[in-house]
């Protein structure tokens, strides 16, 4: 088990370059591969949890050359790919089995899809629903609510479904599904989740069509492969923007961030807090908004949180709640249970890491209570497992008192491989 020790830092001053995103290179990887002629993808988030979506798409006889952080697909075609002669296995990927879930669901094949222990604790049920509402056989542990999950797809018809939850997870896997249905599949969120789902389709050819908190999808297009770009991931990036607003003396600037403002809720949230956030060179990479985002010390104030701005930064929480130990006054963050189900218990996560490094932190079934300002006094952490939470307290390192050491930091490669290494840069 790796552990990694952070010491403090009396000032900062860098220009960083984060990973590409996530959450756009899983889709890139899926979307290609049922395109028709080659996609290339600059900026892939060479992560193992995107790898693994590679890897599973690769078992279903896509062609994908990987070299860094660029991808080759010569696409198979909406009906091209073929039975996985193993069970896919996404390693801890959420994004990962849920999408391809949605995806093999439009299958005239079985597939049997799996996680590793933390992927086989996390509710299944929610697509499902969904999948088997549009004919999909699905079988998994606990009647069907955790992975492995069993699909045998095809001749599917589409529906109108009412997610209970906002997720783009749920609305993928729906849409993707819809791809191969007997008719139009329309998903309704209670609010706005992210869209990158959407965009890609879009840009590749699909009809996707958007009313109000409803989208539609018209099954059948031709999927034609083209470049595309990934933007910086913003979740990687609001480590740094958080550390240059917090440590003594600091200049951080992250450059070619994707803006998506399905995605900006981490930044609109420290502004309302008080943060010097600035975006310059805004910019679109094919379907997706980009910019530099630059950062300087600030003294931030504490503030409420609840409602639709939860979804648009449901993964920078850790680090809200961080920044809110620093902050003059209090910060209620409400309405995130979905934390609750996440890599790990992220609520009691978050509690129990601030509490070992000194700060005093209440929680909430769906959330937390914040008083600040407070010190961080350094000391010793768990990750839980979890890459969020192994990242929220190297950064808390940088502006405690004494050492901090991180055990089991090796979750971290789940989703930025490369952030001990651009951490050193501070």
């Amino acid at each position: 088990m790796t552990s990694r020790t952070v010491h403090p830092i009396t000032s900062a001053s860098a220009t960083i370059r984060v990973p590409g995103d996530k959450s756009i290179s899983h889709r890139a990887a899926i979307f290609g591969s049922i395109a028709t002629g080659v996609t290339t993808v600059e900026g892939f988030l060479a992560s193992e949890d995107c790898l693994n979506t590679v890897r599973a798409m690769r078992h279903m006889g896509a062609d994908i050359a990987h070299c860094g952080d660029r991808l080759e697909i010569r696409g198979a075609g909406l009906d091209g790919l073929r039975e996985s002669a193993s069970v896919v296995d996404v390693g801890n990927s959420g994004t990962g089995i849920r999408l391809l879930s949605g995806l093999v669901a439009g299958q005239p094949f079985t597939t049997t899809i799996t996680g590793d222990a933390s992927i086989r604790q996390r509710p299944m049920d929610r697509i499902v629903q969904p999948l088997s509402a549009m004919g999909a056989h699905i079988s998994g542990a606990s009647g069907g609510l955790h992975a492995p999950l069993t699909i045998t797809g095809g001749e599917l018809r589409g529906i109108a479904y009412d997610s209970p939850v906002a997720s783009a997870q749920v609305k993928s896997a729906t849409l993707l599904a819809g791809l191969y249905a007997d008719g139009d599949t329309t998903v309704r969120e209670p609010s706005l989740s992210r869209d990158h789902t959407e965009r890609m389709l879009n840009a590749l050819g699909a009809e996707v069509r958007h009313d109000g908190l409803s989208v539609t999808v018209t099954p059948r297009p031709e999927l034609t492969g083209r470049p595309l770009r990934v933007p910086s991931d913003i979740s990687s990036a609001a480590f740094f923007l958080v550390a240059g607003l917090l440590a003594s003396d600091a200049r951080i600037s992250c450059v070619g961030v994707g803006v998506n403002p399905t995605r900006t809720g981490i930044v609109d949230a420290l502004r309302a807090m008080g943060g010097d956030i600035e975006a310059d060179a805004e910019q679109m990479w094919g379907a997706e908004p980009v910019a530099d985002l630059r950062v300087a010390t600030s003294v931030l104030r504490g503030a409420e949180f609840g409602g639709d701005a939860i979804v648009t930064m449901i993964d920078e929480l850790p680090l809200l709640a961080l920044a809110a130990s620093q902050a003059q006054g209090r910060t209620t963050v409400r309405d995130a249970a979905e934390l609750r189900v996440k890599e790990t218990d992220r609520i009691e996560a978050i509690v129990s890491e601030l509490r070992a490094l000194g700060i005093v932190i209440e929680p909430r079934p769906d959330g937390f209570v914040v008083d600040g300002p407070q010190s961080v006094r350094g000391g010793s952490c768990e990750s839980h497992g979890d890459h969020r939470i192994a990242m929220m307290c190297a950064v808390a390192g940088l502006i405690a008192s004494e050492p901090t050491t991180i055990n089991d930091v090796d979750c971290v490669n789940t989703s930025f491989p490369t952030f001990w290494e651009l951490l050193e840069q501070l």
